[in-house]
């Protein structure tokens, strides 16, 4: 069996620096510990996790809440992403992931009572949600939490820039010569449909345009489904838009459906600019243009700011925001002539 002694002898470094680097200690420098995590993998060593948790006062366990109201759970195109980055960064370190359930000993518990029952060292919290009250009471609680996607004053908090991005979209319109835009959101309770409504709105007025009430349709919760509905709203207005900006992928894929079942076409009648860059949106005819989100580097932010307070015994509530990048593909189409404002 590889011991941590063997791991010292093949890199160089002292006992001591190979145990900071494997129970991440700040004082480790990255070169260090990349070679000592490298032989780590390259030698198969496995720490006894018994002895590990009395040395260290740790469980090794990271308790997971996944929250998401389309009813899908980890097949979440934009979720799942993010927890498999943030899976990768604590595993790495010897951490486990414990996803919660309400339930000890058949009786349901919170998700408080659940965490501390499993003594996990910290939790990462992925909702879109503002009003779970069992969310709140964790994040309230002593327990070293990150929050993905929601803002949090009682929580370290990693978030997309969505108002940034909808800024983006609307200018990438704008410069293709619409000026008639309309705006399927995102359902009035998520963090990220108001953010992206919010952006949408604001960056709108920047340029002087005057966007109708009836232009912005909810997509409920960022569905294909509520896409689809929405768009039908839309196209039985007297007054078309020319260009849809859906606060998500999934929101503009289906609208693009609808847009096709009416007997229209993308990008010829409609221009459509989405919102994740979820892997379908490059395979859908046309390709959707779109803002994407980084989950690789959301996962990363996510682990290193729990495994930050973790290590200090120290809880934060610190908040990174990740920026976002339009990404063109075929999905709109510049204007020949500059349309006017709707009446």
């Amino acid at each position: 069996m590889v011991t941590i002694y063997d791991i010292a002898k093949k890199t160089g470094y002292s006992v001591t620096t190979v145990s900071k680097a494997l129970n991440n200690y700040a004082d480790v420098s990255q070169k260090a510990r990349k070679t000592i995590l490298d032989a780590v993998e390259e030698m198969g060593y496995l720490p006894n996790s018994h002895a590990r948790t009395l040395t260290t006062k740790k469980s090794w366990t990271i308790g997971v809440i996944f929250i998401e109201s389309l009813g899908v759970g980890m097949k979440h195109p934009f979720f799942s992403s993010v927890i498999e980055s943030f899976r990768k960064n604590v595993e790495m370190l010897g951490y486990d992931l414990l996803f919660a359930s309400r339930m000890i000993n058949n009786q349901k518990k919170s998700y408080l009572e659940q965490f501390k029952y499993r003594g996990v060292d910290g939790v990462v919290i992925v909702s879109s949600l503002f009003n779970d009250k069992q969310v709140k009471e964790l994040m309230e609680s002593t327990i070293p939490t990150v929050v993905i996607d929601l803002h949090s004053s009682e929580s370290a908090v990693v978030k997309s820039d969505n108002f940034d991005g909808s800024y983006k979209a609307v200018d990438y319109l704008y410069s293709l010569g619409h000026r008639n835009m309309a705006h399927i959101a995102g359902h009035a309770t998520t963090f990220a449909g108001q953010e992206r409504l919010n952006g949408f709105l604001t960056s709108t007025k920047s340029l002087g345009l005057d966007i109708p009430d009836e232009y912005i349709v909810n997509g409920d919760y960022f569905s294909r489904k509520g896409g689809y509905e929405a768009m039908k709203k839309l196209l039985a207005l007297p007054h078309l838009p020319t260009a849809v900006y859906a606060a998500g992928d999934e929101l503009a894929i289906g609208a693009m459906q609808a847009i096709k079942d009416a007997g229209y076409s993308v990008p010829e009648d409609f221009s459509i600019v989405g919102f994740d860059d979820i892997d379908i949106s490059q395979f859908v005819n046309p390709p959707l243009t779109t803002i994407r989100q980084n989950t690789d580097v959301l996962g990363k932010e996510a682990a290193e700011l729990l495994l930050q307070q973790i290590n200090s015994r120290q809880k934060v509530n610190d908040s990174i925001v990740v920026p976002v990048e339009l990404v063109i593909r075929d999905s709109c189409k510049a204007l020949v002539q500059t349309e006017s404002s709707p009446s």
